[in-house]
């Protein structure tokens, strides 16, 4: 199972799902420590801001961001549940279960998997330029793209709600 919280919900989520996988999608400056039970070795922290184009002083995702967050996914055994987790869980952990979904499914249609998304939490807006990237690098075409567009914006929230994206 795929979870997506935010991280004032990761040590609760940790321990409710018995996840033994962790994704940090988050600022540079965050100090996220490996959670009880995850081993440091099976926690991927990519540090990049929530922007879409390049800002001053801020560090947008990179490709080689994406590029380990994939590396990261496939190497997942799958045993045991996966959290992928954002400051808010809105937008970069939402756009990182899109992606995952997206790689660990290759023949699911990408605007089944968003329409899943969008069910599953009605206040993600998936950040675009990750999304834009992992459809790149997975050679979707531009249709991850596309059916990110076609879910729009989420509802207004201050923190999403934790979800389970599911995979196949």
């Amino acid at each position: 199972m795929l979870h997506v919280c935010s991280l004032s919900k990761l040590p609760e989520t940790v321990t409710e799902t018995g996840a033994r996988s962790l994704v940090t999608l988050i600022n540079a400056e965050m100090t996220v420590p490996t959670p009880d039970g995850i081993d440091p070795e099976h926690h991927l922290f990519l540090a990049f801001n929530d922007i879409v184009d390049p800002v001053d002083g801020l560090t947008p995702a990179s490709e080689q961001h994406i590029v380990e967050l994939l590396e990261f996914i496939n190497a997942w055994d799958r045993k045991a549940p996966l959290i992928i987790h954002c400051w808010a869980g809105i937008s970069r952990s939402t756009a990182g279960a899109y992606v995952a979904a997206c790689s660990l499914t290759p023949d699911m249609d990408e605007y089944r998997l968003a329409a899943i998304l969008r069910e599953r939490s009605p206040s993600a807006t998936p950040n675009a330029r990750i999304v834009a990237m992992a459809d790149k690098l997975l050679g979707r075409d531009g249709r991850m793209i596309d059916a990110i567009r076609g879910i729009g914006r989420g509802a207004n929230a201050f923190e999403g709600t934790p979800f389970v994206m599911p995979i196949e």
